[in-house]
């Protein structure tokens, strides 16, 4: 059976239960820019928000800071529909799902109940078992779409 995020307990980048990657201070300013903001983000955009806060990192760096990161269940990845990888701190560990904003990063859980008993039901109909998926949800947020149809935010 798949486990969905109603499964798992609450985390924190700081409170992590995974085991946490060597510490470091350009680990610590890429952990701090995830926490300070609700949205995914590309290793470009944290990267760039380093440097306007006047942290010198590289960017080869913040990649494998984030790759680090995400490899040990302290931040959440997405894939966005035109491949770029994006990250953000989450308070769920274990799977689950977002609905991420294509314009401002902007990103909501959302329950994966019905997602999961479809995969149940399709696998097992298929004759398929330990079955794994990825499902990423992107549209535009409400303030998103006001600015697309030229209405103010």
């Amino acid at each position: 059976m798949s486990r969905t995020a109603s499964d798992t307990p609450s985390r924190s980048i700081a409170g992590s239960t995974a085991a946490r990657p060597r510490a470091t201070r350009q680990r610590a300013a890429v952990a701090g820019i995830l926490q300070r903001t609700t949205e995914f983000r590309s290793a470009q955009q944290i990267h760039a928000a380093l440097e306007a806060e006047g942290t010198k990192v590289g960017l080869a760096t913040v990649y494998r800071n984030l790759t680090a990161l995400a490899d040990s269940g302290q931040v959440d990845q997405v894939r966005s529909a035109d491949g770029e990888i994006l990250y953000r701190s989450c308070e769920r560990v274990g799977h689950h799902h977002h609905i991420v904003c294509r314009g401002c990063g902007h990103a909501e859980e959302v329950a994966g109940d019905e997602l999961e008993a479809w995969i149940e039901r399709v696998s097992a109909a298929a004759g398929f078992t330990q079955m794994e998926h990825v499902a990423e949800f992107f549209g535009l947020c409400r303030d998103c779409s006001a600015r697309a149809e030229g209405d103010p935010a």
